[in-house]
């Protein structure tokens, strides 16, 4: 199946249209352009989300997202797809959801029919979302999809990003099989395209599919979810099994040990349920990333994360994430009356030499850590004391994860 791409048109929309380019204005600038913000992945009707496609790009745009990625499970929005309506108001698609987008959109947006007696709404593609929603500069749509794949009775799953045609499940006996069926077709589409893509492995302590070795394993991963809001994801592990931050580290060493390119983190919704909040279900606005890139464009976004120039967040803003030969520094965007600390996160040369550890902790802003020289690699973690407003796990703190470097001449 294949998503055409299309620039993106201009369409005013008055006060909403004021408010995001308000917000993109007070976006950090720094070396390679502007910071933009976005989700890489959400749900919707067209796969197993609970609001039609147009109420979850609402959500994000009148949120401030920059960016937002559909990444149904195996599908794209295209094509026509009818929903059934459930008239006892008990399933995804009620009566009252159909009024509530009518007077959201307006009359005429919806378009309905009725087949053997049962009503049922057509969902809108990604085209017509795209005329709907885009603004250049200041909000856009990215193609992507979901590959829901699995193996040992665990899932693996991966969001392909900027993508164009589904790339097909791999479904082999083993994980890591699996895992490298999938990441190789995903590289076969890539290398037949003319534009950036990019692959990242979703929720790895998910029934605790994945381990650190697999997130090792293969040269052309790039990227994971080191927090993915939806619920049961077990980011902060158990008493048996990591972290998704205690995987990064294990899975980065095994990763430099085999010569293989960093792997980077990003924070995501896994959004599925928009009419509800809490810790046991999914909704949006948990989890996202921080771009910066030269424009607002898909294959600029894609470019830029491409060479870990973006970081993961659940509220803590960064106004700059740079490192010379010298040292890694952040600058926080900080609030009144909340506190900051930043771990300054790695693993030094030598045997024995913890993995993770953290080398220094501060609550200075602008943070700085100066390299030692016997670094593997260093990441940075801030942790603020303003909780979550939404938490995925009771009593979080809202969060900030940059990429993993190593320092020039330490590899």
């Amino acid at each position: 199946m294949h998503i055409p791409i299309r620039p993106i048109r201009l369409r005013p929309t008055g006060a909403g249209l004021l408010l995001a380019l308000l917000l993109a204005a007070g976006c950090g600038r720094g070396p390679a352009g502007t910071w933009y913000r976005g989700n890489t992945h959400t749900h919707s009707l067209w796969s197993d989300g609970d609001l039609a496609p147009e109420g979850v790009v609402a959500r994000y745009r009148e949120a401030g997202y920059h960016f937002l990625v559909l990444t149904d499970h195996d599908i794209f929005q295209t094509g026509e797809r009818w929903y059934r309506v459930s008239e006892e108001g008990k399933g995804k698609l009620t009566p009252q959801r159909i009024a509530d987008l009518t007077r959201v959109f307006g009359p005429g947006w919806i378009e309905e029919r009725a087949v053997a007696g049962r009503r049922e709404m057509r969902l809108k593609t990604f085209t017509e979302l795209q005329a709907r929603f885009e603004e250049p500069g200041v909000f856009l749509l990215v193609p992507g999809h979901e590959i829901s794949d699995g193996a040992e009775g665990r899932p693996l799953h991966f969001n392909a990003l900027n993508t164009t045609r589904i790339v097909p499940q791999a479904r082999r006996a083993t994980m890591a099989a699996s895992l490298t069926a999938d990441v190789a077709a995903f590289e076969r589409e890539r290398a037949g395209s003319d534009h950036p893509m990019l692959l990242h492995l979703n929720h790895p302590n998910w029934h605790w599919a994945q381990t650190a070795r697999d997130l090792a394993q293969e040269a052309d991963l790039h990227f994971f979810e080191v927090y993915n809001a939806s619920t049961g994801c077990n980011n902060a592990g158990d008493a048996t099994h990591p972290s998704t931050d205690g995987m990064w580290d294990q899975a980065l060493i095994l990763r430099l040990e085999g010569n293989r390119p960093l792997l980077y983190g990003v924070a995501t919704d896994d959004a599925h349920n928009y009419f509800q909040r809490g810790p046991d279900v999914s909704p949006p606005l948990r989890g996202w990333i921080w771009v910066r890139a030269g424009a607002l464009q898909a294959d600029s976004l894609m470019t830029a994360m491409a060479r870990g120039d973006f970081y993961a967040s659940t509220g803590v803003e960064l106004t700059e994430v740079r490192h010379d030969r010298r040292s890694y520094r952040v600058t926080i965007a900080a609030e009144p009356e909340v506190t900051y600390t930043t771990l300054f996160i790695g693993t030094r040369r030598g045997a024995g030499a913890p993995v993770g550890e953290v080398l220094l902790e501060t609550t200075r802003n602008p943070a700085v850590y100066r390299f030692q020289g016997d670094e593997r690699y260093v990441r940075v973690k801030v942790v603020s004391s303003k909780p979550e407003p939404d938490p995925a796990v009771p009593g979080d703190m809202e969060r900030a994860w940059t990429q993993p470097v190593v320092p020039p001449g330490r590899r």
